[in-house]
């Protein structure tokens, strides 16, 4: 599990609280389309405990199946972290090898969640966005940092390595940038990473809410048929060459031409009104 290390929390005679006695470590609410899921431990700077990576996913499984979500929008409370990592004291084997080892899957099969949502997704960045935290915003489609955010990828200095935020690493940049980042644990901080291409916006800290408001919105504004369309045909073409991205994208170009929201489209421009999405 990719992670970085957090003191677990105590009830007042100091023994340690198991995540699920921590109530309200996840926040999520839809308006106008756009839903918020926020990880809401600002105590533990966010940190990723079984049930909060538990938890993420099913809320990611219900954003896909609501049809009044066009837009996930991922963050964490405060504003000292969007997410440090594992809570790797939190996360001690308490059960058998074979099930914590099954249990540190969670985090790649939340990686896959919000790749095959079908539905844009924007990180929320302010703050600490290390290990896990680093990968997970990565997963996302879009990032939108505040310029106060630090970026890293800090496992080797506690003996271990970011083996699953390999991936979203590599998808976001430079391949060897990613094993500099990942062999010395540099973190960097939001000036670096925008230069590096991981993030889609860079704002002053004042402007993080706007920014993220407003491209969650215009995004939230499109067809959402030929946007999971187009989405799905991005994430499947990518590791694809050429010649075999092209033989799955040529075809769909006819598939969205027969949309109703195609021909709605092409009439809106046509008409030189705004267009009335059907989603179908």
């Amino acid at each position: 599990m990719s992670g970085s290390p957090a003191q677990p929390a105590s009830d007042p005679s100091g023994a340690a609280l198991s995540p699920s006695h921590e109530a309200g470590e996840l926040l999520y609410e839809v308006v106008d389309g756009i839903a918020t899921l926020t990880i809401n431990r600002p105590e533990r700077r966010n940190a990723l405990s079984w049930d909060v990576i538990e938890g993420l996913r099913s809320h990611v499984a219900a954003a896909r199946t609501d049809p009044d979500v066009r837009v996930l929008v991922l963050t964490g409370s405060g504003d000292r972290a969007f997410c440090a990592g594992a809570d790797l004291t939190g996360m001690r084997a308490d059960a058998g090898y074979a099930d914590v080892h099954d249990a540190r899957g969670e985090l790649a099969r939340l990686f896959d969640d919000l790749w095959s949502l079908g539905k844009p997704t924007i990180a929320r960045v302010r703050g600490y966005c290390l290990a896990g935290g680093f990968g997970l915003a990565l997963s996302c489609d879009l990032v939108v940092a505040a310029d106060d955010a630090t970026f890293g990828t800090p496992e080797i200095d506690v003996g271990l390595w970011p083996y699953m935020i390999t991936v979203p690493l590599c998808r976001s940049m430079p391949p060897k940038k990613a094993l500099e980042l990942m062999m010395t644990g540099r973190r960097i901080d939001a000036a670096e990473a925008d230069r590096l291409g991981l993030l889609s916006r860079l704002v002053p800290v004042e402007g993080l809410d706007a920014a993220v408001h407003e491209l969650a919105a215009t995004l939230a504004a499109k067809s959402p048929s030929v946007m999971k369309l187009g989405r799905d045909s991005f994430y499947a073409v990518w590791d694809q060459s050429a010649a075999d991205a092209l033989r799955l994208l040529h075809p769909m170009l006819t598939v969205t031409t027969e949309l109703e929201d195609a021909a709605e489209g092409i009439a809106a421009f046509v008409e030189k009104r705004p267009p009335v999405w059907r989603g179908r």
